[in-house]
């Protein structure tokens, strides 16, 4: 399938995470195969444009991640049309709208899934953004507000008019955030109102869960979240599943493995939690800092992996005590002698995600 002039090689994507799909996770599942595009964390405009270090740490790739979209958020059409430049001067392949986000301090700054309460106002971003750059432009989206507004499909066809050239839609209300059902009627309602690709999201944890998504609705491809924090197997899973191939199972040491690359690759990026900042880190200059911005940077490891851990742990026989010894771990060494023990010991049959 195409995104605008960009092709993906699978129809599924995956999702933009906040704290959860940095670029050593994001680079992770590229590298099992499967995935066709992948999103960052959402990234500030206000921050692209005035250049704020720590805004830029967000929105870095490598080339191995290509296609990347780079997703911003914010509700002025000028901003967010300097900021879609700038993400295309750093050489995305697309630059997507986050019109999802429910939290409160993005949506009460007339961000996020606010945005959806304002039609004409979310379209003019949109368009804004299109006249700037040449690089397709996507947004991601919710049912609606509330219960009171849903309005998916008639947002979409006003985005699409406006110049969008794809649309991700999460069958959620932002007053339901992750509670509930993902309304996969409405979904299809919203694919059906446009002629440009319609991903569809939510509630897709397991690779057939994905499969029967995206041939049973009318949606062009599905963007994963969760379910890849809990199996980053998953697109491959779903692309053989779709191909009609068996679906192989994901051994114990390829579960262990999978934290301990993750890890070193995390180690490897540096954190200064005193600048509030990461940043990529060479050989050279990792000897070279000081005991404290390391002991920062160990303490951003653990922190990460206990938040992959909450997830990527669920359905393993034990998981929820290697969760508990996780979440009391205070280095990367006593990470990996956790990992490695409950991992690679003889332990019950290899855990196969349906």
């Amino acid at each position: 399938m195409n995104v605008g002039q960009v092709q993906l090689k699978t129809p599924f994507a995956l999702a933009p995470m906040a704290g959860m799909t940095d670029t050593a996770f994001r680079r992770l599942v590229k590298g099992k195969g499967g995935c066709g595009l992948v999103v960052t964390e959402m990234v500030s405009s206000e921050g692209l444009v005035r250049g704020i270090d720590r805004t830029l740490e967000y929105a870095e790739y490598t080339e191995e991640e290509r296609p990347v979209s780079i997703q911003i958020f914010g509700g002025d059409p000028i901003k967010m049309a300097a900021a879609a430049q700038v993400v295309e001067g750093m050489g995305a392949d697309i630059v997507d709208v986050n019109m999802g986000c429910p939290v409160r301090k993005i949506a009460k700054h007339n961000a996020g899934c606010s945005l959806m309460k304002d039609p004409r106002h979310a379209a003019s971003v949109v368009r804004s953004m299109t006249q700037a750059v040449r690089i397709p432009v996507t947004v991601k989206m919710r049912a609606g507000w509330d219960e009171q507004a849903i309005n998916a499909p008639e947002m979409a066809q006003r985005l699409e008019e406006a110049g969008a050239a794809a649309l991700a839609v999460h069958g959620r209300t932002a007053a339901q955030s992750y509670r509930g059902e993902s309304d996969w009627g409405l979904i299809d309602e919203a694919a059906t109102a446009v002629t440009i690709p319609v991903f569809g999201s939510g509630d897709c944890v397991t690779a057939s869960q994905v499969v029967a998504r995206s041939t049973n609705s009318r949606v062009a491809g599905v963007l994963i979240g969760r379910g890849a924090l809990r199996n980053p197997w998953i697109f491959k899973q779903a692309a053989a599943l779709a191909g009609g191939r068996c679906v192989g199972e994901v051994s114990r040491t390829d579960r262990a493995q999978f934290l301990l690359d993750y890890i070193d690759l995390l180690l490897r990026e540096g954190i200064d939690e005193t600048a509030g900042f990461r940043h990529a880190m060479s050989q050279a200059s990792s000897r070279s800092v000081s005991t404290r911005h390391a002991k920062g940077r160990e303490r951003w490891v653990v922190n990460k992996i206990r938040a992959l851990g909450t997830w990527y742990l669920k359905g393993l026989h034990g998981g929820s005590q290697l969760r508990v010894a996780i979440n009391h771990a205070e280095s990367t060494a006593e990470l990996r002698d956790l990992i490695c023990d409950f991992f690679l010991e003889p332990k019950p049959a290899a855990f196969t995600p349906s």
